[in-house]
């Protein structure tokens, strides 16, 4: 549309706030009037991974300096409650009975300072029974130690139960030339968003308010009145300083807080510390998948074979069914292979809880089907992109079933994977590679490529929203989605901008208070814009809709006679704008009827599918093992783009995101279920230093199923730069005979992989 604000590089309202005087987060609310007075909450933590619990002794920790009250899963008489995805596995908010994880909340201290509460933790004593304690996936498949005995099994998901087939059998490989097995680790990581959890509450007049940083206020009221149906609670959500999905759901620290401020009958705050998150922020990822596939000699794949086993952690969360429920059906990536098998389980361990990490199911999805691919090119002796390329789906513009059952709305795979190509010169970076390798080069180059398609909105098709003008001529627009770094407030403003002519200074976005916005969906599995920008899109329509009756009504014209002057933000009769009427001055003419507001649903027409290409660029030393990321080039296919400086900070975040966890980061435990990577000491997280040269090319494919044409594109950058910088340091030293390394491919992994 000529003179649109859509599709144009607008800088995000948001900034200048974040970089002057800052986000207000939760624990920034120390003029909050409710809060006034609030005690502080400190909670004992468990510091062994498996045991029984024979008694917990407080005397001690009671006497310490500042302690105002402790309780335990007894004191507050908390009840057990069920997993949503497996019965038989129950735990209490606090732990009674059983600790299954290092970090599992015990005990909380109610104390007058912060400081004081770390010291009381120390006094307590818990008498721990040791149990075996299962950290290693498949020991604890076949453990008689059952770390739920009610569920019957550490096994807790299994995708057969849900009528999925087995996956047995070599004749499935009956007619391939070659077959390719492997076994492949998707490490677990910690999200590590820059604000840990937090969260304060207060109760007034018989009903809980509390301040949360969390992704989906709406859903965590609804978990916390679950769990205590007299809270009547309202969750409000200041400013959130990432999430990555761990913060989708409410936590037991999170949920039990309103029980213990009304057992002390003061409001309280809580805020974890950096190790504390390491420890029992919920982690992701953690797959471990056997994978087998087969075709012919020529390069087209015939059969492919994949057995996920997802670590639970010690708790039967969304993310133990999340991640393979999403991994099965995108098993088949971007690829015509015409049969396909997948098997998913979930395992239970003494580790801490996995839950819904950024592509959740998807990057392992792609992970796999990436690696290999490669395997195979690299058993027939072909180029890993011709080999993609001979076995891509061919472009569709109307649904795409696959092999595995899964329907994706538009995909055209073979000119995304042509761009980067392009863009990444890669037959000279090919040319460059021989020459270091003749030469026998100390730093050797390594090419790694991946094409992908992820689901985005899967699961939920609708949104909420409300947009409200005021007298003055400003407006509210009132979203289901919260941001915590994507840019709702720009994106939003924009597009109510461009149907009602009222400048984006004036509109200010609202999200994330229960009460002010009782229905909404959260921000997550990249939904936002395709849901609830399209939300605010069909609201902004609805708006301009009453305002012209309104107008016309005014005017004394009929409403058919009455247009919108964007340019001027008013409302005059067709051929004569020296008589018009202003959206504030509409606005004030309805006062009497609850003002100038429109709230609608928006239900789309089903997931979408985005997809793109990446190439990665790598150095690795051969005498040390240490690899440079040099370059990503990427071209993700988000549909319609809305904003390209929006879109761009995402696929930036989620390439960095990606390349950490390809070349640096692993949470890890010892046998007995110690993290030895609790901290950012330990635990390697990427920083400037190690991020790569990043080059985005463009492309869009709209999607018909919502009206934007906007697909989700929070993950994509994550999910397709993992595995192109995997198989690039492995392209770095295939030709010294080196065939696979699990990530992370760190220094020593390389190193041993090159010198066994």
């Amino acid at each position: 549309m000529a003179g649109s604000i859509l599709g144009n590089r607008v800088l995000r309202k948001e900034d200048p706030k974040f970089l002057t005087t800052g986000g207000v987060y939760v624990d920034d609310m120390q003029n909050e009037p409710l809060l006034q007075g609030a005690a502080h909450v400190t909670f004992v933590r468990s510091q062994v991974a498996h045991a029984l619990i024979n008694g917990i002794d407080i005397s001690a920790a009671l006497e310490a300096p500042g302690v105002i009250a402790i309780y335990t899963a007894e004191s507050l008489n908390l009840a057990p409650e069920a997993s949503s995805f497996n019965p038989g596995v129950t735990r209490t908010l606090l732990a009674s009975g059983r600790v299954r994880y290092v970090g599992e909340p015990v005990a909380v201290i109610v104390t007058e300072e912060a400081n004081q509460g770390e010291d009381a933790a120390d006094l307590v004593v818990v008498d721990y029974e040791p149990l075996e304690v299962l950290v290693d996936l498949e020991r604890a498949m076949t453990s008689s130690t059952l770390i739920y005995p009610d569920a019957g099994s550490n096994v807790v998901v299994d995708s057969t139960v849900w009528g999925m087939p087995d996956v047995t059998g070599d004749d499935f490989f009956a007619d391939c030339d070659v077959v390719v097995k492997g076994r492949y680790v998707n490490q677990r990581v910690a999200p590590c968003p820059l604000e840990v959890r937090g969260s304060a509450v207060a109760w007034v007049d018989g009903r809980l308010y509390q301040w949360i940083s969390t992704q989906h206020a709406q859903g965590v009221r609804d978990q916390i009145n679950k769990s205590d149906a007299t809270s009547n609670v309202r969750v409000m959500t200041p400013d959130v300083g990432g999430g990555f999905g761990a913060k989708i759901s409410a936590y037991p620290e999170e949920i039990v807080l309103g029980r213990v401020a009304q057992a002390v009958g003061r409001p309280l705050r809580w805020r974890e510390t950096r190790s504390e998150s390491m420890l029992a922020l919920g982690h992701g990822r953690a797959q471990l998948q056997y994978i087998s596939i087969g075709g012919t000699r020529d390069g087209r794949v015939l059969a492919y074979r994949l057995e996920a086993i997802q670590d639970s952690g010690a708790f039967v969360d969304v993310g133990a069914v999340l991640a393979p429920a999403c991994t099965r059906p995108m098993s088949s990536g971007v690829y015509a292979i015409p049969k396909i098998e997948c098997r998913t389980k979930s395992v239970v361990t003494n580790t801490t809880p996995i839950v819904a990490y950024r592509g959740a199911g998807r990057p392992e999805a792609t992970a796999a089907i990436e690696r290999a691919m490669d395997m195979f090119a690299a058993e027939i002796g072909m180029d890993p992109a011709e080999v993609r390329r001979k076995n891509l789906i061919p472009k569709f513009m109307e649904p795409h079933t696959t092999a595995i059952g899964q329907a994706y709305d538009v995909g055209d795979y073979e000119v995304a994977l042509d761009k980067v190509l392009d863009a990444a010169n890669y037959s000279a970076l090919r040319k460059e590679q021989a020459e270091r390798r003749q030469r026998g080069d100390r730093h050797q180059l390594g090419i790694g490529v991946s094409v992908y398609v992820e689901i985005t909105s899967g699961g939920t098709n609708h949104e909420d929203a409300r947009i409200e003008v005021l007298p003055d001529g400003r407006a509210i627009v009132y979203t289901g989605t919260s941001p915590h770094g994507q840019g709702h407030v720009t994106a939003w403003s924009m597009i109510a901008s461009e149907h009602t002519g009222i400048p984006m200074d004036k509109i200010d976005v609202v999200w994330g208070d229960t009460d002010i916005i009782p229905d909404g969906l959260g921000t997550y599995g990249s939904r936002s814009l395709q849901l609830g920008g399209a939300a605010v899109h069909q609201t902004a329509q609805k708006l301009v809709e009453l305002a012209r009756s309104v107008a016309a009504a005014a005017l004394e014209a009929a409403e058919a006679d009455v247009v919108l002057d964007k340019s001027r933000g008013a409302f005059h009769v067709a051929g004569t704008p020296a008589v018009a009427v202003t959206w504030g001055e509409l606005s004030a003419r309805r006062a009497s009827e609850g003002g100038l507001t429109i709230a609608e649903r928006f239900t789309s027409g089903g997931a979408t599918f985005p997809f793109g290409a990446h190439v990665a660029v790598v150095e690795v030393d051969v005498e040390t093992g240490k690899v440079t990321h040099l370059k990503q080039v990427a071209c993700d296919d988000a549909g319609t783009v809305l904003n390209p400086l929006l879109l761009e900070g995402q696929i930036h975040g989620g390439i960095a995101q990606g390349s950490a966890q390809a070349l640096l980061e692993e949470f890890v435990y010892d046998e007995d279920g110690n993290p030895k990577t609790g901290n950012l000491a330990e635990y390697a997280f990427i920083s400037a230093v190690e991020a790569p040269s990043i080059e985005l090319v463009s492309m869009e494919t709209p999607t018909p199923r919502n009206p934007l044409g906007a697909k989700g594109v929070g993950e994509s950058g994550t999910i397709g730069s993992t595995p192109a910088v995997q198989s690039a340091v492995v392209d770095a030293v295939s030709h010294l005979g080196v065939r696979h390394i699990d990530m992370p491919t760190t220094p020593e992994r390389v190193w041993r992989a090159i010198n066994q």
